[in-house]
């Protein structure tokens, strides 16, 4: 796949106003991938995971039509692989069934059709259906296509965050408006009650000493409920106010992720910049650890490539590490936690301190005794590197939802890393 093709799709997508928008960007990113090849954008009903319409692009014009299919009509296997998100699956040998299911084009040959899940807040929001024909030679268009639809689904995860901001402040306005109401309503009532206890009040004067007692203790009674009832609306209003509060953190903590992926978008769109004009290899290099460092805040990181030597890796750019650590150094496959990693080919996690402290691999040089991510940077089987993060700012810690970010990170390193043949050119540069 050309680079330009990611480097013009980030271009399109941090343009894009709409998600609509963005499909057409996608659809035009895989037409030059395979012109035969046909994409939908497959959104989802909240909660029961029914596919309520099929949108295509025609010509860079969005068709939409209402579609009531549930996910569960799919084989179990593809839906729980589906509902993981972040490839795309194989529905099977009756690829060409499903696709008419999903209304999508018809081929003029026989076709595999391939769903992937995009999630948003821990949920499964939509899918995207790729139809392309079968071929018997040659690598499937799902290959080149799975670094398009990561990109998409980042800008997907982009508009949903605008969406759900636009709905809390929605709800926030009704709240305030129905307190409000509620409150005006009540104390008119309120001043109502007091108007005719002062007139039943000014009336007992006119009758006896006996009638004057009991209507004035009636008066005192009624003054008793009415400011009960003023105390229960206050405390309805501070309930109202602490909602307000509530709401506010939550726009906060959303404004907050949006910005988080607004940087992302930034500095993949800066490193793919970087990898389009061919740069020195010594510069990409830096330029892909600084794109997972920046983003995760982390203070001290590196970047390990496959060296020629078997079961080799070799240190090629760095940040924050000791002085006497020097770009080139070999660690072994399976020794250290990035030879650990790079061996099993599965993240690690550590995330706090009194973790890091019983975990045996952080005598390591390359890694402190806090919080930190190790992750490979695997791509179609081959291992390319291990990526190493730690020290993040302000004292922050690592969770598991840091390194999915980081496994999104990792698949554009690698691909960027795998086109411009980084591993060899830079290790030619270093012997320079």
């Amino acid at each position: 796949m050309q680079e330009s093709t990611l480097v013009s799709l980030a271009h399109a997508l941090a343009a894009a106003p709409t998600v609509d928008a963005a499909f057409v960007a996608l659809a035009e990113g895989l037409e030059e991938l395979d012109r035969a090849a046909a994409i939908a954008y497959l959104p989802l009903a909240p909660r029961d995971e029914h596919i309520v319409a099929v949108v295509r692009s025609d010509g860079g014009k969005v068709t939409r039509a209402n579609l009531e299919v549930s996910l569960r009509q799919f084989p179990e296997a593809v839906v729980r692989r589906v509902q993981a998100g972040g490839a795309f699956v194989d529905v099977g040998d009756e690829g060409d069934a499903y696709a008419r299911m999903l209304l999508l084009p018809a081929l003029s040959e026989p076709g595999e059709l391939s769903l992937r899940g995009i999630r948003f807040d821990g949920e499964l929001t939509a899918v995207l259906a790729l139809l392309e024909p079968r071929r018997v030679f040659g690598a499937r268009v799902t290959a080149g296509a799975s670094s398009l639809a990561a990109l998409f689904e980042l800008a997907h995860g982009r508009f949903a965050e605008r969406d759900a901001r636009a709905e809390a402040a929605h709800t926030l306005e009704d709240v305030t408006q129905r307190v409000h109401g509620e409150y005006v309503a009540r104390l008119a009532d309120m001043q109502q009650q007091l108007h005719m206890a002062k007139g039943a009040a000014d009336a007992a004067k006119a009758g006896r000493a006996v009638q004057k007692e009991r209507e004035t203790a009636r008066v005192a009674e009624e003054a008793r409920r009415n400011a009960a009832r003023l105390r229960a609306l206050e405390q309805q209003v501070t309930a109202a106010v602490s909602q307000l509060e509530q709401a506010h953190i939550e726009l906060h903590r959303r404004s907050e992720a949006l910005r988080q992926r607004t940087r992302t978008i930034y500095l993949l769109d800066r490193v793919l910049e970087q990898a389009s004009h061919r740069v020195d290899p010594r510069r990409l290099a830096e330029g892909l650890l600084a794109l997972v460092g920046d983003d995760m805040q982390a203070m001290r990181c590196s970047l390990f490539l496959r060296a020629p030597e078997p079961a080799t890796l070799y240190l090629a750019a760095s940040r924050g590490l000791a002085p006497h650590v020097r770009e080139g150094s070999r660690i072994t496959v399976g020794q250290g936690v990035a030879g650990r990693v790079a061996e099993s080919r599965q993240p690690l996690l550590v995330v706090d301190a009194s973790d890091a402290q019983a975990q045996p691999l952080l005598r390591d040089e390359y890694l402190t005794t806090g919080s930190f991510i190790s992750f490979p940077l695997v791509i179609r089987d081959e291992l390319i590197g291990v990526v190493n993060l730690t020290n993040r700012a302000q004292r922050g810690l690592f969770v598991e939802e840091d390194v999915e970010r980081v496994r999104l990170l990792g698949l554009v390193i690698s691909l960027i890393a795998l086109e411009a043949r980084l591993p060899e050119l830079l290790l030619d540069r270093m012997h320079d």
